[in-house]
C-alpha cells in the first residue's frame, strides 16, 4: 500500500492524526512521478476534457492531488482506494469516475479490507491479550 506525493503534500500539510500517520510510514509510502507517470497525466486529462464535465470541473481536476493519484495508479496499474463514490454530476470529476473511465480498478477501504483479509486484534497494550498471560500462582 502506498500514495502519491501529491497526496502527501495535502495530507502533510495539515499537524493532525493523519499527517502523524502518513509520516510513520516513512519515505517509500508517499511515492514521486516518475518517466510512466507523464504519459499517464496526459491520458487522464485527455480523458477529462473528452468527457461532458463542465470546463472548470476538469480544470479543477487538473490542479488538484487526485490528478495524480489516478496518473499513478493508470501508468502503474494499481487499484485505488477511496471512499468516493461515482456521481452523474457533470460539475465535478469524482476518482471513480475517472478510474472507470480509464480502466483503472478502483475499491472502497471496506471492499480492500476485506480483500486483504485484515484482522484487527485488541490487546492490552503489552503485545499479549488477556487468553494469552501465562497463570500467576499466589
Amino acid at each position: 500500500m502506498f500514495s502519491v506525493e501529491r497526496i502527501g503534500d495535502e495530507v502533510l500539510a495539515v499537524d493532525d492524526e493523519l499527517s502523524a500517520w502518513a509520516s510513520a510510514r516513512g519515505e517509500g509510502f508517499l511515492v514521486k512521478p516518475d518517466a510512466t507517470v507523464f504519459p499517464a497525466l496526459a491520458a487522464v486529462s485527455d480523458w477529462a476534457s473528452g468527457q461532458r464535465y463542465e470546463p472548470a470541473a476538469v480544470s479543477t481536476l487538473l490542479q488538484v492531488a487526485d490528478y495524480y493519484l489516478v496518473a499513478h495508479a493508470h501508468a502503474g496499474r494499481h487499484t485505488v482506494v477511496t471512499h468516493e463514490v461515482p456521481s452523474a454530476s457533470t460539475r465535478k470529476i469524482k476518482i471513480p469516475d475517472a478510474c472507470i473511465g480509464l480502466g483503472i480498478k478502483c475499491m472502497t477501504p471496506y471492499e480492500m479490507l476485506r480483500r486483504e483479509r485484515a484482522r484487527f486484534v485488541l490487546g492490552n497494550g503489552g503485545g499479549q491479550d488477556e487468553g494469552d498471560r501465562p497463570a500467576r500462582t499466589p
